[in-house]
């Protein structure tokens, strides 16, 4: 893209999208300070559960991802499919490399701290399912390579979480002669959290886009219907941040020092796997909007599977389950900071495909 049609694309976008930043910030602090301020809020919104599961969180999740979902094109996603170097390429990243880079830096920067360096393997094993769809519609990435690379994502999370918990706790450290921990977690509990945050969006976006079409056609779909639902996934994402935030506010700030200890190695984390991820595509001949999706589905984590997991084997209070917390207070704005990052390289590649074009927001 050339600096004019950047500017266009810009000039495009509604209030909202362009002070993005500005309102995640904002919906940090106001959760944050809720979280800190409003005696029992905390454990008031903890309380509204669902098996287990936050229901404000997974309303707030939920509600973000379906408009985005609604507007992938399932009829394109067997060229997704067939493009082996995008999965094979995913699969590396997200299940050898990211959790093996989590483990290495944990081990680096908290070597003193046992239970934070615990903690941040765990994220590290949580590979991201949700907000991973929000930071690539952003940067213009593939929604339909995301859609596919997600729902991978989702089943390796199933059938590989446990395992990769036993191997970096307690069998890996073993070998090395470092201290090993263990981790309690069961196949249903984290097919539960996969079918929840992205199976009920996901099943919602095809059929709104299965029956639209057939009853009004494709053109009122994405012309006429899409624009209208486009806002709400970034209202579903202000809110969930805010909950998120207003959650976990009391410990976040009252551990300050924690907190830093626990950031700088997950700064470094995200930079390391975005960057790689992104050089990555590059390399093997990806387009940009599939190096954006391969990068984003990298780098990103699920954190609500992170910090349920660590909530039921270490408790509430535990190091682990703080570790699991700081993780999406650092995320989120280093991830949008990328989304910007991810668009200004878009002149690196001699080439784009059509999901460029459609990609000017249904919401501007």
């Amino acid at each position: 893209m050339t600096q004019l049609q950047d500017n266009a694309v810009v000039a495009k976008l509604s209030a909202l999208d362009r002070l993005l930043p500005v309102w995640i910030g904002a919906a940090m602090l106001v959760g944050l300070l809720a979280g800190r301020w409003i005696p029992g809020l905390g454990s008031a919104l903890d309380a509204v559960q669902v098996d287990g599961v936050s229901l404000p969180i997974a309303l707030g999740l939920l509600v973000m991802m379906y408009p985005v979902l609604a507007k992938v094109r399932y009829d394109r996603l067997d060229t997704v499919t067939g493009d082996k170097r995008l999965m094979v390429s995913s699969i590396a990243l997200n299940w050898v490399l990211g959790p093996a880079l989590m483990f290495a830096l944990a081990w680096v920067f908290l070597p003193d701290l046992p239970e934070y360096r615990t903690g941040l393997i765990i994220v590290g094993l949580a590979r991201c399912i949700a907000m991973v769809i929000i930071w690539n519609d952003l940067a213009c990435g593939d929604r339909e390579a995301a859609a596919v690379l997600v729902a991978l994502n989702s089943v390796f999370q199933v059938v590989a979480f446990a395992g990769l918990g036993w191997f970096y706790l307690s069998a890996l450290p073993g070998w090395l002669g470092l201290p090993v921990a263990g981790l309690e977690v069961s196949a249903w509990e984290i097919a539960k959290n996969v079918l929840i945050f992205l199976g009920i969006p996901l099943l919602a976006g095809y059929l709104t886009r299965w029956f639209g079409e057939r009853a009004k056609g494709r053109e009122w779909y994405e012309s006429r219907f899409l624009p209208k639902i486009g806002p709400v996934a970034l209202y579903g994402l202000l809110f969930t941040i805010v909950i998120l935030f207003a959650l976990q506010g009391e410990a976040i700030t009252s551990s300050p020092l924690d907190v830093a200890r626990i950031a700088l190695p997950l700064l470094v984390y995200f930079a390391v796997m975005w960057a790689g991820s992104f050089a990555l595509g590059k390399a093997i001949g990806l387009n940009y909007e599939r190096s954006a999706t391969l990068s984003f589905t990298a780098a990103g984590n699920n954190f609500e599977l992170a910090i349920a997991v660590a909530i039921a084997t270490f408790g509430v209070t535990s190091g682990q389950a703080l570790a699991g917390v700081v993780g999406p207070l650092i995320e989120v704005p280093v991830l949008v900071a990328l989304v910007y990052v991810s668009l200004a390289t878009r002149r690196w590649f001699s080439s784009t495909t059509p999901s460029e074009a459609h990609h000017v927001r249904a919401d501007a």
